[in-house]
C-alpha cells in the first residue's frame, strides 16, 4: 500500500512539473506570435501607404489604380 501511495505521488509531482513546463512554453509562444503579428503590420503599413484619389484628369478619380 505504501508503494502505491509513493507511486501516486510521484506521478501526481511529475505531472505538475509537466504541467508548469507546459505552461512557459504556450506563454513564450504567445509572446513571439505576438511580436511576429506586430512586425508583420509595421511591414504592411510601411509598404502600402494610404494614397487618396485623383481631384483632376480623367484617370484616377472614380477608382484608386495605384497597386
Amino acid at each position: 500500500m505504501d508503494s502505491s501511495v509513493n507511486a501516486a505521488v510521484g506521478t501526481a509531482m511529475a505531472l505538475q512539473q509537466h504541467n508548469a513546463d507546459q505552461q512557459s512554453q504556450m506563454g513564450l509562444l504567445k509572446e513571439s506570435l505576438n511580436n511576429q503579428a506586430s512586425h508583420a503590420s509595421q511591414l504592411m503599413e510601411a509598404v502600402s501607404p494610404q494614397q487618396s484619389l485623383a481631384t483632376t484628369g480623367t484617370v484616377g478619380t472614380q477608382v484608386n489604380t495605384y497597386a
